[in-house]
C-alpha cells in the first residue's frame, strides 16, 4: 500500500466519520426542538434527495476534474452545511445541504479507485475502502453518542459565555466538533495524487449532461452484470440506511436503551460489516462475485430473527452477524459495478448512476418506515416486514442472476 492510496483512505475515513457522527447530532438537535418522531427518518431523506436530483451532473463533474479536487469541494460543502445548522437553519434543510456535498463526493471517492489501481486490485481496494468506512461508521456512532450525551456535557466545563455561542445546546456543540472532522478530511484531499482526467465533457449544457447520464443509466441496466450489481447494491443501501433507524427504535423498545446507547448499538452492524469486508476481500475474486447472492437471503432471515431477541448479548451477536453477512455480499457487488461501469462509460458516470438507484431505494424504504411509524405500527411488526422484504428480494435476485458469471 503506497502513500497515495493511504492519503485517499485517510480522506475518506475523516469525511465518513463526520457524516456518521453528524447524523446522530442532527437527530439529537431535532429531539431538543421537540420535533415529531416521524421527522427522524425524514432527516436522512433530506440528505439523499441531492443524490437523486444531482445524479445526472455529479458523475460528469467528477470525471471532468482531478478527483482529489472534487473531494475537496465536497468536504467544503459539508462544512457549510454544518455552519448552516449552527446558525439556526432547520436541521432537515441544513442536513440536506450536507447531502449535496456527499453526492459530489461519492463518484470521486469510488471513481478514483478505478483510475489509480488495476482491475485485479479493485476488490482488495474496496475491502480497504469499505473497511475504513465501516470503522468510521462505528466510531461515528460512538463519537456522535458521546458528544450528545451527558459524559461530555459542555455546560459542565465550558464557560457560560462560550457555551452561549452554541445557543446553550449540546447538539450544536457536537456539530462544531464534527465541522473540524470535515476540515481534516479537506486537508487530506489537498494531498491526493493528481491523476489525469480520463473523460472530459464534450459539452456543458444541461441537455447534454442529462442525455449523457441517461445513456450510462440505460447501458448499466442493460448489461447483465451491471444490472445485478445495481439491483443488489441499491437494495443493500436502502435496507442498511433504514436499518439504522429501526435499530434505534428497536433498542429502546426491546432493550430499554436511550438514544446515546442506541447509537452505539448501531455500530455493531458496522463491526460485522468490517468482518464481512475482510472475508470478501480475501476470498471472493471479482469473477465470482455473483455467487455470493444467497448470503443476502440469510441476512434477511437474521433481521427477521431480531424480533425474538430480548437480551443485550444476544443482540450483540445478532447485529454483528447481520453486518458480516451484508459485508460478504455487498463488497464484491460494489467492485463488480465499478469494474463494469469503468469499462462501459467512465467511473464517475457509473457511480453517479449507482448513487441515483441506491438513493431512490433509500428514499422509498425510509418513506415506508416513516409511514409505519406515523401509523404507529409496532417495532416488532416493522422488524418482521423488513426482514421478509430483504430475504424475498435477495432470493428473487439470486434466482434471476445466480448464473450470470458462469
Amino acid at each position: 500500500m503506497n502513500r497515495g492510496f493511504l492519503t485517499i483512505l485517510s480522506a475518506q475515513f475523516f469525511s465518513s466519520l463526520g457524516d456518521n457522527a453528524l447524523l446522530f447530532a442532527a437527530i439529537a438537535l431535532l429531539k431538543s426542538m421537540d420535533a415529531p418522531a416521524w421527522q427522524t427518518p425524514v432527516l436522512q431523506q433530506f440528505f439523499v434527495v441531492a443524490f437523486i436530483v444531482l445524479a445526472p451532473f455529479v458523475g460528469a463533474f467528477a470525471d471532468s476534474l482531478p478527483k482529489g479536487k472534487v473531494m475537496f469541494i465536497s468536504n467544503t460543502t459539508k462544512m457549510l452545511g454544518c455552519l448552516a445548522m449552527l446558525l439556526g437553519l432547520h436541521p432537515l434543510v441544513a442536513y440536506g445541504f450536507v447531502g449535496i456535498g456527499a453526492s459530489i463526493y461519492s463518484p470521486a471517492k469510488y471513481g478514483i479507485l478505478t483510475e489509480y489501481l488495476p482491475a485485479n486490485r479493485l476488490v482488495w481496494a474496496n475491502g480497504w475502502m469499505e473497511g475504513l468506512t465501516v470503522l468510521a461508521v462505528i466510531l461515528g456512532a460512538i463519537i456522535g453518542g458521546f458528544l450528545i450525551g451527558d459524559h461530555l456535557s459542555a455546560a459542565n466545563w465550558m464557560p457560560d459565555s462560550l457555551f452561549a455561542i452554541f445557543g446553550n445546546s449540546q447538539p450544536k456543540f457536537a456539530i462544531m466538533i464534527i465541522f473540524i472532522l470535515y476540515l481534516v478530511a479537506a486537508l487530506f484531499n489537498m494531498y491526493i495524487p493528481h491523476l489525469p482526467v480520463e473523460h472530459r465533457l464534450e459539452k456543458r449544457s444541461l441537455s447534454f449532461l442529462w442525455a449523457d447520464f441517461w445513456r450510462g443509466f440505460v447501458a448499466l441496466w442493460k448489461d447483465p452484470l451491471g444490472q445485478v450489481s445495481l439491483a443488489v447494491t441499491s437494495l443493500f443501501w436502502g435496507a442498511g440506511t433504514t436499518l439504522r433507524f429501526i435499530i434505534l427504535a428497536w433498542a429502546a423498545s426491546a432493550l430499554g436503551m436511550d438514544l446515546e446507547r442506541g447509537t452505539q448499538l448501531t455500530a455493531l452492524v458496522a463491526v460485522g460489516l468490517a468482518i464481512g469486508s475482510v472475508v470478501a476481500a480475501k476470498w471472493i475474486p471479482l469473477e465470482h462475485s455473483v455467487k455470493v447472492l444467497p448470503l443476502g437471503i440469510l441476512m434477511g432471515l437474521a433481521v427477521l430473527a431480531m424480533v425474538f431477541v430480548k437480551t443485550f448479548w444476544l443482540a450483540v451477536v445478532m447485529l454483528i452477524l447481520i453486518g458480516a453477512l451484508a459485508g460478504s455480499f455487498v463488497i464484491p457487488m460494489n467492485a463488480l459495478l465499478q469494474h463494469r461501469g469503468h469499462q462501459l462509460m467512465g467511473s464517475g458516470h457509473s457511480i453517479a448512476v449507482q448513487n441515483l438507484n441506491e438513493n431512490i431505494a433509500i428514499l422509498l424504504m425510509l418513506g415506508a418506515y416513516s409511514l409505519m411509524v406515523k401509523i404507529e405500527l409496532s417495532i416488532g411488526w416493522i422488524v418482521v416486514l423488513f426482514g421478509l422484504f430483504m430475504g424475498l428480494s435477495m432470493a428473487t435476485l439470486a434466482k434471476i442472476h445466480g448464473h450470470d458469471q458462469d
